[in-house]
């Protein structure tokens, strides 16, 4: 019986702590509900040059996996798929037929890869499919704007973020004003969706640090994590992360929904100011007024509590402890 366990993000973190307080490798695999194997598994193949750390394992586990599922791909299957690319059938009809036709089973998204690779070479598989533009934004070189160097994807995002059990991984992007003169910086936290919100005169990398900077500066005891999108005006996003010691990911180009709670936010923020309104005319007081608002406002999934009371609520327990 086959008595190693895939672990998860959250399982690793736990390894990492009570590992630190001194708890025997038998005891951690009580602890977290697997075989002690398990444990000396993870900590003789993911143990690095300065010890275990959750992050590092994370990375080389899902590194020796994607090695796992390209080499179980066959040359002879990426040649078929390669002839069929050059007869113009898409990626997504290539997969179905070899399913059907009950052949090696390659996802559409593994093909998608495969070509972009080939292109990165010099390849010219990607003048066969059909939304060149559209999937090369999506997983390709570039975007028009231009790519942010050394980005980490939101997939690298520990899953306590998406749980919502702690108060601290934020939300951030901006709000363009009129004519596109000014914007406002918005920061949503998750759990408690305490709002932050800030004026910068330019779209810029330098005072949307800034601000950022600025806005979180109270908050130091409740930043984890930043996600942002892939707007230019984030290309700072390392200066951010050292300043305010957090861990900070991108979201996937076109997928708003992936941070969800900021862009509910940026609604409620139109509602102080439309997108019809010259952002050169709104003074700081009417800046806070707004933000005091939407911190002071029941929700419905906070069980009609407001942000401010989320917050207060969790800073008087850390303080407590």
């Amino acid at each position: 019986m086959r008595r190693y366990t895939q672990l998860t993000h959250v399982q690793r973190y736990q390894i990492y702590a009570l590992k630190k307080a001194g708890v025997s490798q038998t005891q951690i695999a009580m602890v977290i509900g697997v075989h002690k194997s398990t444990i000396s598994r993870e900590l003789r193949r993911n143990t690095g040059g300065r010890g275990y750390r959750p992050k590092q394992a994370d990375l080389l586990a899902h590194h020796r996996a994607s090695k796992r599922h390209a080499a179980r791909i066959s040359e002879a299957t990426w040649g078929t798929i390669e002839s069929l690319l050059r007869q113009d059938w898409s990626p997504e009809q290539i997969s179905g037929r070899l399913k059907r036709d009950g052949e090696a089973t390659v996802s559409h998204e593994w093909i998608y890869q495969y070509v972009l690779k080939d292109k990165r070479s010099g390849g010219t598989l990607y003048r066969h499919l059909r939304c060149k533009r559209k999937r090369k934004k999506r997983y390709g070189s570039h975007e028009r704007r231009g790519r942010i160097p050394d980005q980490v994807r939101i997939s690298e995002r520990p899953a306590v973020v998406d749980e919502r059990s702690r108060l601290g991984d934020w939300e951030l992007d901006t709000i363009i004003g009129a004519h596109h003169k000014q914007a406002i910086v918005s920061l949503t936290e998750r759990k408690g969706r305490f709002a932050l919100i800030a004026k910068v005169e330019r779209k810029t990398a330098d005072n949307v640090n800034a601000a950022v900077q600025s806005l979180l500066e109270p908050y130091t005891d409740f930043v984890h994590t930043i996600t942002s999108d892939n707007g230019r005006e984030f290309a700072g996003f390392k200066q951010i992360a050292a300043e305010t010691h957090a861990e900070y990911y991108f979201a996937d180009p076109y997928a708003s929904w992936q941070r969800g709670t900021n862009e509910n936010t940026n609604g409620l923020i139109r509602q102080y100011f439309p997108k019809k309104c010259d952002f050169r005319t709104i003074t700081d007081e009417q800046i806070q007024e707004a933000m005091d608002k939407l911190n002071n406002r029941p929700r419905k999934c906070l069980g009609f509590r407001t942000p401010n009371e989320v917050l207060l609520e969790a800073q008087t327990v850390a303080l407590t402890n």
